[in-house]
């Protein structure tokens, strides 16, 4: 199975549980964690040093290039696995990946004690990597 993994540029675990699916045999996508802890920083003083708003910067050619990149795997993918802690661009890229039909599971991070009814979108909620390579089979 192609499983697309969604989280934070800043989560470690997202390495960690890209190597646990390998192992069970997924083709697995989280390249852009190779950009780094700091892409988005990096980009924003980027921007930023071209007189670039936020709005601005989102049609500039930089964040086409990753948005493409990102869409393009994520449309390639027949699952998609948020590892939690994760930010907005990993819950829109969840939903977008359920709205579309795929396969959407959601890792819960043991540290956050936050409850949420919404994430009943996901067709699982696993909390811990075990459970996750059980429900991908």
């Amino acid at each position: 199975m192609i499983v697309y993994l969604v989280g934070s540029l800043r989560n470690p675990h997202v390495l960690e549980v890209a190597a646990a699916l390998r192992n069970a045999g997924h083709e697995v996508i989280e390249d852009w964690y190779a950009a780094g802890s700091e892409a988005d920083e990096k980009w924003k003083e980027y921007e930023q040093g071209r007189g670039r708003t936020f709005v601005e910067a989102l049609d500039g050619l930089a964040a086409t290039h990753v948005f493409d990149f990102d869409y393009r795997e994520l449309k390639r993918a027949e699952a998609v696995v948020l590892v939690a802690p994760a930010g907005k661009s990993a819950h829109l890229e969840l939903g977008v990946a359920i709205g579309s039909g795929k396969k959407g599971y959601y890792l819960l991070d043991s540290d956050d004690i936050r409850w949420d009814v919404m994430l009943k979108f996901c067709d699982k909620v696993v909390e811990s990597v075990e459970e996750l390579v059980k429900e991908l089979g």
